[in-house]
């Protein structure tokens, strides 16, 4: 008979934030899967659960995800954990969950903390519709191509920055996005928990030596507002110009103009049909 696997979020800093079933769960399973076995046997000692712990991490996610599924394939019950959070979020998780799929492996999420749900909650950012992007690429090319992705979103959007790279990260965010609202939320459930509130001029000069993981709200839906107007006041020849030279493919363009003006797609490709605007 197979096992299961379990997804069990942990604290993302106060430890008070463990729920009873997320211990339950860790007591019960045969092995518990940890990022850091270092930083989860802590957890492990704080709750009294004396388990077999196994590193797995993003170093080793793709041989350790066949070991433990051939372990499970044999009747064992894992726990996979990450130093704070989530599973699966910016974190190891998400292999052994698609392996798992293949070999009809039962996943069970024991839900608990998510550190950028929590930003979220108290940045005061409208959250009808976001977006999340974790940490963007450092590759200068890929980090420019994702800048650009996330101009284009025109929602709230969520990154996650270490503190050594977050005025390099605020600076690239000014330079290509623009100056929008921003909340900077660090060290969330921790004694130093704070959340600070701007423009991304004024957050950069407030964040001289940043410390502590960060999450970083962005207020794109201004850039949405701005957009409405702008084009409130723009003929459709003019959208289709504006959207050609952002690099957009004629269906795209099409697609977006009829979102913007919120009518069917089809009739705005009957108007440039009979205008004979494209080809």
């Amino acid at each position: 008979m197979k096992g299961t696997i379990y997804l069990v979020a942990t604290p993302i800093g106060n430890l008070e934030d463990m729920t009873f079933r997320a211990i339950e769960t860790l007591k019960r399973v045969d092995i518990i899967a940890a990022e850091d076995t270092r930083h989860t046997i802590k957890l492990l000692n704080y709750f009294q659960i004396s388990k077999k712990l196994i590193s797995y991490h993003r170093h080793n996610e793709q041989i350790k995800t066949e070991e433990l599924i051939n372990q499970v394939l044999e009747g064992k019950s894992i726990a996979i954990v990450t130093d704070a959070g989530t599973p699966g979020i910016s974190d190891p998780g998400e292999e052994i969950v698609k392996s798992a799929i293949q070999n009809q492996i039962e996943v069970i999420p024991i839900p608990g903390a998510c550190a950028f749900i929590n930003g979220l909650i108290v940045s005061g950012i409208t959250t009808k519709e976001f977006s999340f992007y974790g940490f963007l690429p450092l590759n200068k090319k890929n980090r420019k191509q994702k800048l650009e992705q996330i101009k284009r979103e025109q929602k709230t959007v969520i990154l996650y920055e270490a503190p050594h790279k977050l005025q390099k990260t605020m600076q690239d965010i000014l330079e290509n996005i623009g100056d929008v609202p921003t909340c900077l939320v660090k060290e969330l459930t921790k004694i130093h928990e704070q959340k600070q509130y701007g423009s991304i001029s004024d957050l950069l000069k407030q964040c001289e030596q940043p410390r502590g993981e960060y999450i970083i709200i962005l207020d794109l839906n201004v850039i949405k507002e701005e957009k409405e107007e702008e084009f409130n006041q723009m003929t459709i020849q003019q959208q289709y110009e504006f959207y050609q030279k952002q690099g957009l493919e004629k269906k795209e363009i099409i697609k977006q103009i009829a979102k913007d003006r919120k009518v069917n797609k089809n009739e705005i490709y009957q108007i440039f049909t009979k205008q004979n605007n494209i080809k």
